[in-house]
């Protein structure tokens, strides 16, 4: 009986999982989204794949067996470095000529798709897996016209099995050089030259929070983004809301400089790299709409598969469908230890250079390693940091010689970004002047331990590292929540066992994301100075508004930390700035007047009924978009320096004209504690508000007569005078009476184990404490309520 003739070719429908060693991780994904993933609503290009056996087939007509052997043999030996092995390879694989049985498999696999534009992607045996990420190893050729090309193509695929990047790579995990194979996809362009493209994943890539989709996106072919070369347009969306279509929980869309984009070449095959519009450039890839559909995809992808992925995408600019171009495991996130924190806090540092997108949470020093392209990479001194324009696989092998990673162009999910993750080193992409900037032999300090926004810093700062064993912190009766003031950091903490968020300023959110006053963004001709008004004119280009700016920036910030917690609660106050603070804004001296005393003045509550009101209505309408548009209606809105019941009563009204009314929809309004006024009247404040937070800072200053930044009256300023805690415990006896909850955030429970003790035994609520001291303060809390019993 004669033997089943071979199959070069397979429909890419017809292939699944189990037939990685036939197509490759790659192809063998996209058959699995195929067969699977079509039911969800997920669209995948279709097309075809070779069969490894098509590869050993070439190997074997031009007698490529010896020559790789040979090679391979030489650079483990040391005879020969990596780049002279890897050449003699790929220029023997080009010169080879496909078997005819091949060749004509792969023709007419093309004819029977209507010999259109194709990408021809590389799917190596060994790559896409969960522990081998093998990001940009193998080639991929894009808008592939004719069967010539194609089959020149096909060849250039193989060829790209043994780069010196892919060698380098498979020594470095243990992979056989000489059992690996590569099968080729071929699809139809989806035409995102005209539309747009990038990459996604269902997890935070920094920080490994779970319940996140990421999404990058540029204006042409995807090939951009995933090689770093354009700062890309962000989007976030939080995975747990999106199953109900009145929401949109994209809690942030970050618009890229997106200088480039990557189209089809104005004659003949291949592409050309065209410099975008300035339209463009102000102008988001993705509608809302757009970027929920994509998380809808990519959940639906990461519940099929099991675990965090990676995935490309794609829009058709004819027809505006999006398209998954592949799906991966997710490598880093996947393999960190859940119940491990490592947190790194910087001490002293220099002068602060550059900044840019923080990959990864660590801190790095070293010297300036200044390399413009691979071409250099045999000037790079082990242990410095690698400072360039941007990174693809050819700058691996040096990478893991490196401290830190600093790059001019790129984003989150650029092949600097996710080598580095891979890699564990810390990098920030995306500064836009680093190596103009920064000079060769530099010393400098690479932090990512700030949030989203990475520093690089002068000179080597101190900084400590420590590690957090989650899984032994205890647990307590007494919630201990989290203060929480900069969003961007908010996710790095979400490990910790934390009750909520007891103290979200969003103080934080107006001068560093926002950094202009609300009333100069609603009358910005008030503002006098040229200067301020061109300022603001930068900060809100683009947007529909100055207002909408405001609107969104904040709604984006706040939304941000009620996802870390989400479902638990999350305390967010309203505006705190006191007058000299708020002048310092942007815009800010013409609206606010000059006072002696600022921390008794126009603070808090009196200003949101008086003429700071517009403003009001501004972080109003952020916090209801949090709760009504996005769907966390976990946020409890906080009033502070509420000074007596009947500007609680203005207040609220005013509130309630902005779509904030209590009691509807669930919404919580809480008010800070931290005025005697708040403890003698709280029979009457309890029946305006859900609950109190004692701010003991503001508090202890007001009962003491004691001025909590006077060096002198230092050590009279202490949280635990009797007249303190006497009337800490009242607050909380008339508030329990009434239903009320407590909490008190302050620095006291973090620096004094006896002033958490009096807390618990006077039956306080909760404490909320910033997240470095959040461990401490839990095993005070636990250990307090052990001595009595609880």
């Amino acid at each position: 009986m004669a033997d089943a003739p071979v199959q070069y070719v397979l429909p890419l429908a017809s292939v699944a999982l189990a037939d990685v060693p036939r197509v490759g991780g790659k192809n063998a994904s996209l058959g699995e989204l195929l067969a699977h993933l079509a039911q969800s609503g997920v669209r995948v290009a279709g097309g075809f794949a070779t069969d490894v056996a098509a590869y050993w087939a070439f190997v074997a007509a031009n007698d490529l067996r010896a020559v790789i052997d040979g090679a391979i043999d030489d650079y483990l030996a040391v005879r020969v470095p990596l780049d002279q092995a890897g050449k003699r390879i790929r220029e023997a694989f080009l010169a080879g000529t496909l078997p005819a049985a091949v060749a004509d498999a792969i023709l007419a696999a093309y004819r029977a798709l209507g010999s259109p534009a194709v990408a021809v992607r590389s799917s190596a045996t060994a790559e896409d897996l969960p522990e081998a990420s093998f990001a940009g190893q193998q080639e991929t050729f894009l808008n592939v016209r004719g069967e010539h090309a194609l089959l020149d193509a096909c060849r250039a695929c193989f060829a790209s099995l043994y780069t010196d990047r892919a060698i380098a790579y498979r020594e470095s995990n243990g992979i056989d050089q000489r059992r690996v194979a590569l099968s080729v996809g071929v699809q139809p362009m989806v035409r995102s030259d005209r539309g747009g493209a990038g990459v996604m994943f269902s997890v935070d890539t920094e920080t490994g929070f779970p319940r996140m989709v990421v999404i990058s996106a540029n204006f042409g072919l995807g090939e951009t983004v995933v090689q770093g070369s354009v700062d890309p347009d962000e989007y976030r969306v939080f995975k747990p809301l999106l199953d109900n279509a009145q929401l949109k929980p994209i809690i942030e869309r970050k618009l890229g400089r997106k200088e480039q984009k990557l189209v089809y070449a104005a004659v003949g095959t291949g592409t050309s790299l065209l410099p975008t519009s300035a339209r463009q450039q102000r102008t988001f890839v993705l509608t809302d709409d757009e970027a929920l559909e994509l998380a809808r995809w990519a959940v639906a992808i990461e519940r099929h598969y099991g675990k965090p992925m990676d995935m490309e995408w794609a829009k058709d600019g004819r027809t505006g469908k999006l398209y998954v171009l592949q799906a991966r495991p997710e490598t880093v996130q996947a393999r960190r230890e859940s119940a491990q924190l490592m947190t790194y806090k910087l001490r002293n540092a220099g002068a602060k250079l550059l900044t840019g997108a923080a990959i990864g949470e660590a801190i790095a020093a070293g010297p300036v390693c200044l390399l413009h392209s691979a071409a250099d990479i045999a000037r790079f001194v082990p242990g410095s940091v690698l400072v360039t324009p941007i990174t693809d696989p050819d700058w691996v092998p040096i990478m893991k010689q490196a401290a830190a990673v600093v790059t001019d162009h790129g984003g989150r999910t650029s092949h600097a970004a996710i080598v580095s993750r891979e890699l564990g080193l810390p990098a920030i992409v995306g500064t836009g002047s680093a190596t103009t900037a920064l000079r060769d032999g530099q010393a400098i300090t690479v932090c990512c331990a700030e949030g989203d926004t990475g520093v690089v810093y002068d000179g080597r700062a101190d900084f400590t590292v420590e590690n957090l064993d989650t899984a032994s912190i205890p647990a307590t009766r007494t919630h201990v929540l989290l203060n929480v003031g900069n969003p961007a950091a908010a996710l790095r903490w979400w490990r910790l066992p934390a009750d909520g968020v007891g103290l979200a300023r969003i103080e934080f959110i107006i001068s560093n994301d926002i950094k202009a006053h609300p009333l100069a963004l609603l009358r910005p001709e008030a503002v006098a100075s040229r200067r301020d008004r061109a300022a603001i004119g930068r900060l809100t280009r683009g947007w529909p508004s100055p207002q909408e700016y405001f609107v969104t920036k904040l709604a984006s910030g706040i939304a941000r930390i009620a996802a870390a917690h989400y479902p638990r609660p999350v305390i967010v106050r309203t505006s705190d700035f006191k007058t000299n603070e708020y002048a310092r804004l942007l815009g800010g001296a013409a609206f606010e007047p000059h006072e002696e005393n600022p921390m008794l003045g126009w603070r808090g509550a009196s200003r949101y009924y008086t003429d700071y009101r517009e403003g009001f209505a501004l972080e109003c309408q952020a916090l209801a978009r949090v709760r009504d548009v996005m769907g966390f209606t976990n946020v409890i809105v906080m009033i502070p320096f509420c000074r007596t019941p009947a500007e609680a009563d203005a207040v609220l009204a005013v509130m309630a004209e902005h779509g904030l009314k209590r009691g509807e929809r669930g919404l919580e309004v809480y008010v800070m504690c931290e005025i005697p006024s708040n403890v003698v009247l709280a029979e009457q404040f309890a029946a305006r508000f859900d609950g109190f937070s004692i701010g003991s800072n503001d508090l202890t200053q007001l009962v003491l007569g004691v001025d909590r930044d006077s060096a002198q009256l230092k050590s009279l300023f202490d949280e635990r005078n009797e007249a303190v805690t006497r009337l800490i415990a009242s607050v909380i006896e008339t508030a329990h009476k009434a239903g009320r909850k407590v909490s008190l955030c302050g620095q006291a429970p973090s620096d004094r184990p006896d002033f958490v003790e009096f807390l618990v035994g006077a039956g306080i609520d909760s404490v909320s404490v910033t997240a470095d001291s959040f461990v401490r303060v839990k095993n005070n809390v636990a250990a307090a309520e052990r001595g009595r019993g609880v």
